[in-house]
């Protein structure tokens, strides 16, 4: 697991900053509606032996996540998107990502409901 922060305040406060605090919510729910589906896409990658489409999915979440300073998300994505595609039933590195999309969603809900 990372040694990341689950989210790096800094980031979303220079978000919310940049975008207005509305709009900042809005795009962080569209991110943890959207954020499921792109795990379900590792998946389907993992399923099919697609590498690049599992890369790519990696890279999705990893790029989503560091827009919302979810920084252990990210990190563990990152770790996914440059490592080796595993066997087609080691859902591991999914049910890792699912944990840390858990936590980080936690995180940034407690922020935007403030």
């Amino acid at each position: 697991m990372s040694d990341k922060p689950i989210l790096d305040h800094q980031i979303f406060t220079e978000l919310k900053d940049a975008t207005g605090e509305d709009f900042a919510a809005e795009l962080v729910n569209t991110f943890l509606e959207e954020a499921p589906g792109m795990i379900g896409d590792l998946k389907d990658a993992l399923a099919a032996s697609d590498a690049d489409g599992y890369r790519r999915a990696a890279h999705s979440i990893k790029s989503n996540a560091n827009t919302f300073g979810a920084a252990a998300l990210a990190e563990l994505a990152k770790q996914i998107e440059l490592g080796a595609l595993p066997a087609a039933d080691d859902l591991s590195d999914a049910t890792q990502l699912e944990a840390a999309l858990t936590k980080a969603g936690t995180a940034l809900r407690s922020l935007i409901d403030d």
